[in-house]
């Protein structure tokens, strides 16, 4: 399957993570070559493939918010729950894994996955079905930042026990009267965080299979933030945590 990249930064990062194949690099004519631009196109030649400079509206009729680049990829290459678990062992730290349970909104979706990037996460658990996948769209979202990540699907419940079963602590991200504040949780060892989708939150059988759930500390006049904030903030704090 191919598909098209889109935006400057999500086709400067797609070429230097290099899990995809590239098939054309497209620039639009006229496009100012500043610095980022000359970047994509070195990055693009180091992998045999030549620029085509073609009219804008050939972009145009790919994807508006091109910004006068377009990348034509193979699908994203998900990986499995062992791939993410090796990772850790290679980097000799103690497993952080993010499983988002059917988030169903592209942007949320991407900004979790740039949040996850930036925050050094081993890898992260998408379901199966019913839920955003790593489309164009949320490449964009991250800014490029997924194209970094190790990302699996699998049935959410079952790579939750296989988890534990490798002795990581699973914390379900929730707002309830149950859930506990993060300074009572201990948050610096093996763990995979879930987060639940917008309006819905945790499937019940995935709630059910968290080993305790974290609510973050709410000081002013709303009573919730969305998935992805809420789920943002929650990375970071596990991340000052773990590197203090």
């Amino acid at each position: 399957m191919k598909e098209y990249i889109y935006s400057r930064n999500a086709v400067y990062e797609t070429l230097r993570a290099g899990q995809r194949q590239v098939f054309q690099l497209l620039i639009a004519e006229g496009v100012k070559q500043n610095e980022r631009i000359n970047e994509i196109i070195s990055l693009a030649r180091n992998q045999n493939i030549q620029p085509q400079r073609v009219p804008r509206n050939r972009l145009d009729g790919i994807h508006r918010q091109h910004q006068g680049v377009i990348l034509q990829v193979s699908g994203f290459p998900y990986r499995d729950l062992a791939d993410i678990l090796k990772l850790a062992l290679e980097r000799g730290e103690e497993p952080l894994v993010l499983l988002l349970d059917t988030l169903q909104d592209p942007q949320n979706l991407g900004t979790l996955l740039r949040t996850a990037e930036a925050v050094g996460i081993h890898g992260v658990v998408i379901p199966k079905a019913h839920t955003a996948l790593v489309t164009p769209a949320v490449v964009n979202a991250s800014s490029g930042a997924s194209e970094h990540l190790l990302i699996a699907q699998s049935n959410l419940a079952q790579a939750i026990a296989l988890l534990k079963d490798q002795g990581v602590w699973i914390v379900g991200l929730e707002g309830s009267p149950q859930a506990r504040k993060p300074s009572q949780i201990r948050l610096d060892g093996a763990l995979g965080l879930v987060v639940g989708s917008e309006g819905q939150g945790m499937r019940h059988l995935v709630r059910n299979s968290c080993d305790l759930l974290m609510q973050l500390p709410m000081r002013g006049k709303i009573e919730s933030l969305n998935a992805a904030v809420a789920g943002s903030i929650a990375l970071y704090l596990i991340s000052q945590v773990r590197n203090p």
